[in-house]
């Protein structure tokens, strides 16, 4: 039998601990605290991980190397294919590429990528482009420019 699978009103709920009601209550005086220290006090209790002043685990264990991760630009990408759909003449920058859910977050920076082809001449702006996303939209009478 388990716990969870009594139906029946008696064991299915628990009294509370009652401390603090006399000496013959069997929890009286110190309430089940022990006596004196850290723990008999109210509102205290050691942290988590907490090793009792020893050097703790996560110090002793030697800390190697370095990562760039905390730094790093992550971009938002656009192919120069999805560029297709505005309309000659455009400008297209991080808002207008949010509306056209082609971006999640016009804040993020945003990098065009080379994948396939562009026949329109668009003015680009984005945080970065590369350099064959940069060549077929100038190829095609277009502008990248870097937004400032």
């Amino acid at each position: 039998m388990k716990l969870n699978d009594i139906l029946s009103a008696a064991g299915k709920h628990k009294a509370r601990k009652r401390v603090g009601r006399g000496t013959g209550s069997g929890r009286g005086k110190t309430s089940g605290r022990g006596t004196k220290g850290m723990g008999a006090r109210a509102g205290s209790g050691i942290r988590l991980a907490y090793e009792g002043g020893q050097n703790p685990a996560l110090m002793r264990i030697p800390q190697r190397g370095f990562s760039n991760a905390r730094f790093r630009k992550e971009f938002q990408t656009v192919n120069v294919s999805d560029l297709e759909r505005f309309e000659a003449g455009a400008q297209v920058d991080a808002q207008v590429l949010a509306q056209a859910n082609l971006i999640s977050d016009a804040a993020k920076p945003v990098k065009i990528l080379g994948d396939g082809s562009l026949s329109r001449k668009l003015m680009v702006v984005a945080d970065a482009f590369s350099a064959s996303a940069k060549q077929k939209i100038e190829q095609a009478g277009g502008s990248a420019q870097p937004k400032q």
